[in-house]
């Protein structure tokens, strides 16, 4: 196999690891604004993940009631420095320009496909009776269900069917294209 190969390799595994890494602090930063319980295995965990880079900031930033500027400038740290590592990796340019504006494009990619995968669960847990009890299913239909409720006061169900998600999908799917041909990513070059 050429060298390529393998840093294509490398760059797909630190990519899939820096995007959990960015959704945990994604949710450190999401499930207080629409009041989740952290009190559940799933919480637990994103707070275990997030509290190291988290718990320092808070003694220069104090949370507020429910956006946490320590848990946003967390996410904004993690985001940026795995999207300079990336590039790195990628033989791309370090500039911080390049790094700014691939981390702020990395980051709203990252949020729309969290949403895309959330409401594609949640539609397929409806189907689950007793599903509604997990505490992972809990905080899936906190963060999803803000985003629901106003395309069901537009589209009400027919005949029984709620389509929200159905819609919400397709415009998150739009939302993702119209980022990739209006903010274009550098194909990798590797060294």
């Amino acid at each position: 196999p050429e060298p390529e190969s393998y840093m294509q390799a490398l760059h797909f595994i630190l990519t899939a690891l820096f995007t959990l890494l960015v959704v945990a602090f994604l949710l450190r930063v999401l499930l207080p604004l629409v009041r989740a319980d952290f009190r559940n295995p799933f919480g637990e965990a994103v707070l275990k993940v997030t509290n190291p880079l988290v718990l320092p900031l808070r003694r220069f930033m104090p949370p507020g009631k429910r956006l946490d500027p320590s848990s946003v400038v967390a996410l904004l740290i993690v985001q940026f420095a795995g999207t300079a590592l990336l590039q790195g990796v990628a033989g791309g340019r370090l500039g911080l320009e390049s790094i700014l504006l691939g981390g702020l494009r990395g980051l709203l990619q990252t949020v729309l496909q969290f949403y895309f995968f959330a409401v594609l669960l949640y539609a397929l847990l409806s189907w689950f009776a007793g599903a509604a009890y997990n505490p992972a299913a809990q905080i899936l239909s906190k963060l999803v269900e803000p985003l629901l409720a106003p395309i069901r006061r537009v589209v009400p169900p027919l005949g029984g069917l709620d389509l929200s998600a159905v819609f919400l999908l397709i415009a998150l799917q739009a939302l993702q294209i119209l980022l990739r041909v209006f903010v274009p990513v550098a194909k990798p070059t590797y060294i």
